[in-house]
Parts: structure tokens; sequence; C-alpha cells
């Protein structure tokens, strides 16, 4: 994804955003599933096959019959939404195909370096989830907490999507801080902020929850010219204040 998707108009963001979201949780995993049917590998959660498959992890967990914790066996075959995918879709004769570069494959040296900007933790908790670069791995960070707790804005900026269209994302809130940064916000139990508004560094913006989750959390991205970069890399210590 380009960069010049930041510098258009809103909605091009939104849509520009949402794509780039999509490509990080599904097409990098360059993994198949046949039908309506998905097996399980190793290291998978239904959190994971939720994103995926593009099947709310409610759906999944009605479907087959799981029950809270949601515990599931490698091999095991679970009914999902949808026809077959794969990270590259077919196209009909004569169409091309946009041809995408996964977060993973983005070298280092072309992130931004530490300290050019600074960014508050968006809510406090134990970090269950660390970025990956590794195909299929999470694209941002996810932290545990308690539902209800406190979602704050990494840095001030303007709301540019607040919504749940985004299959695997739940209550998502997304905010523009600079032509260059946005960062992004899933899982949300309640949204506090609108499309457009301006929002202050610290700001609470929602509430944590587990909409399209299998458990609390909050999934947390920073994105650099579309590119999702590793969180942890540029926040402080928790409890501490910014670096910059």
């Amino acid at each position: 994804m380009r960069a010049g998707c930041l510098t258009k108009s809103p909605f091009r963001i939104v849509i520009c955003l949402a794509i780039s979201l999509l490509l990080a949780s599904c097409a990098g995993n360059n993994a198949t599933y046949s039908g309506s049917v998905y097996t399980v590998k190793r290291g998978d959660t239904l959190y994971r096959i939720s994103r995926l498959t593009g099947t709310s992890v409610k759906d999944l967990a009605s479907m087959n019959g799981i029950s809270p914790p949601y515990t599931i066996e490698v091999g095991q075959r679970l009914k999902v939404n949808g026809a077959s995918k794969t990270a590259s879709s077919s196209t009909k004769s004569g169409t091309k195909t946009a041809k995408v570069v996964p977060s993973s494959q983005v070298p280092l040296s072309s992130w931004p370096p530490v300290g050019q900007r600074c960014w508050r933790w968006p809510t406090t908790g134990k970090v269950i989830m660390t970025y990956s670069t590794s195909d299929g791995g999470n694209k941002g960070i996810d932290i545990a907490g308690t539902r209800g707790q406190p979602v704050y804005a990494s840095g001030a900026g303007k709301v540019v999507y607040v919504g749940n269209q985004l299959r695997g994302y739940g209550n998502l809130i997304m905010i523009k801080h600079s032509e260059e940064y946005i960062t992004a916000y899933a899982h949300n139990d309640t949204l506090l902020v609108n499309n457009g508004q301006s929002v202050k560094a610290g700001q609470k913006i929602a509430t944590m929850g587990s909409s399209d989750a299998d458990s609390v959390r909050l999934h947390f991205q920073l994105r650099y010219k579309a590119t999702a970069i590793d969180p942890l890399r540029y926040l402080p210590p928790q409890g501490s204040p910014p670096k910059c």
C-alpha cells in the first residue's frame, strides 16, 4: 500500500487503512482453507482463525459448539463462514491483481527512528501478544485488561474511523496523527469518539472489551506510511512518561 493513501480525502484514508488492516491480519498468512471448513494448525487460536477467515469469534464458537475458554486442538476441523480463500485472490482472465507487500517484508531500516514522535500507552495491562515479523504474525500488540477499562489516544490527532465493519477487529477506532502516522484500537466495548473528532494525547476514546475477540483485550497498531510497525519499539516502559 502506498503512502499516498494518507494524503487524500478522509474517505479514502478510511478505505486504505481498512484494506491495510485486513491484509495485515489475513494476506500475510499465506494459508488456505477449503470451502467452509478450516483445519486447526499449531499455534492457532480462535481469535487468529477469526481474523484469517473473516468469521467472528462468536460465530466460530456457536457454529462449532465451542465454549469458553475456547480450547481447540491441532487437526480439528472448524466450520467457518464463506467460501475457500487464499492469501492471493484469483481474478478473471484479463484483469489485473494488485501485489501487496506484507508488513513483515518491509525492512526495519525503513521504519522511523525512535523518538521522532511521542507515544503514550493506550491502556495498561499485560501484553499477551507481541508484534511479529513472521507471515501471518500479529501486526500490533494485544494488551489484556478488564471490561470497561479506559482506552486512551496514544497521541493527538483526528479520528478517521469509528465502527465495526471490519471482521476480526470488533469495535474499532483509527486516529490519524499526521500524514505519516495512524494508530488503530480494536475490540473495544464502548466507543466514546466520533468520526472527524480531534483528540488529545491521553484522551479517553473507548472502554476495553472483547468484540470479535475470545477474551477482553485491546489490539493496538501503530502504522507509519500505512505499514504496521512494532509499537513496543516506540512506546515508553509502562508507567513511564513518553521518551521524547
